[in-house]
């Protein structure tokens, strides 16, 4: 696929910094920022900065690739995904998160999917002894709070931008619906849409599922292999991970994903292994596991999502400032 000019898409930047909707995303971003910061501390949580560059990242980003630079004649990579050191951190921070800035080199042919970006943030949130369902609640409660927030704050934004507050009724009351990935699959394929039963559920299938809600969801149970190595496999139920996502409704996709985590150094190798990782090039962190890292559950929200999600966009570079688009050069 062709490379596009900055000028085609979305347009030149000091324009695209001064449109209408580009100010309003920006007054929503700034109030969602706050309310989410407001709930974690609230909630115990201490705010750490995240690193910008490691000897490895998450290998799990769904198709993307990392990027290198040359530290000091080391190929170190920039972050795709902070996780590891999450875990890393637990021992001295049993409640964090980040607010993370993450480079994935999304495929050129993602860029019309209006789901993508290059640079993008994400709230990253970890519990040391946490199990999935405090994950889960955590993530309910952070979306909860930061919705009524932004509704509270600035009700002018988002009705200039078409967001009626009755169709956030549902999400506010807290109570979100829940499905399995096999039960999701099988909705999916009632309705003639090809999901995998062994894959994450695709970007068209999300969007099936997120316009027929009327509230979020989250869809839990993903198969082994489908995700990350750190993903928890169930003891109970072996090929099935202690894993979710929370879906928006009204068509707007997945806005978080989580886990409990892989905490055995035995396991977690041959998890490395089972996905074609090589364990070496963790050694870092395989040590920290072998010296005990304690078990956790966290999950990491896309703040572009959220923003989209709040402000009802078309798209995410239309929520950032400064967008960077699969593909396309741009400053």
């Amino acid at each position: 696929m062709a490379v596009r000019k900055a000028a085609a898409y979305p347009g030149l930047l000091g324009e695209h910094l001064i449109a209408e909707k580009t100010r309003a995303a920006m007054a929503v971003q700034q109030e969602a920022l706050y309310a989410a910061r407001e709930f974690l501390r609230g909630q115990g949580f201490t705010e750490l900065l995240p690193p910008l560059i490691g000897p490895v990242t998450d290998p799990g980003a769904r198709g993307a690739k990392a990027l290198d630079v040359d530290f000091y004649g080391h190929t170190y990579k920039i972050m795709t995904s902070a996780i590891l050191y999450k875990q890393a951190s637990l021992r001295g921070f049993p409640k964090l998160f980040y607010i993370a800035p993450n480079i994935r080199v999304e495929p050129p042919e993602t860029v019309d999917t209006g789901r993508h970006l290059v640079e993008f943030h994400q709230i990253d949130v970890e519990i040391a002894g946490g199990t999935r369902e405090d994950a889960m609640d955590t993530a309910a409660g952070l979306l909860t709070h930061v919705v009524a927030h932004v509704f509270d704050t600035v009700p002018d934004v988002l009705r200039q931008l078409g967001r009626d507050p009755l169709d956030f009724a549902e999400l506010l009351t807290g109570k979100f619906d829940s499905c399995t990935h096999t039960e999701a699959v099988q909705r999916l394929r009632d309705q003639g849409h090809p999901q995998s039963p062994d894959a994450e559920i695709n970007w068209a299938g999300e969007e099936i599922l997120s316009r027929e809600a009327d509230r979020p969801f989250f869809i839990t149970d993903y198969p082994k292999g489908s995700r990350g190595f750190y993903d928890r496999e169930n003891p109970q139920d072996p090929g099935v991970l202690r894993n979710f996502d929370l879906i928006a409704h009204g068509g707007f996709g997945e806005l978080v994903s989580g886990s409990e985590r892989e905490a055995d150094y035995a396991t977690l190798v041959t998890r490395m292994r089972e996905s074609g990782e090589n364990p070496a090039k963790y050694d870092w962190y395989l040590r920290l596991m072998r010296e005990g890292l304690p078990s956790s559950a966290g999950f990491g929200m896309g703040l572009q999502r959220l923003v989209r999600f709040l402000t009802g966009l078309d798209a995410l570079w239309q929520v950032s400032a400064y967008p960077k688009l699969p593909g396309v050069v741009s400053p």
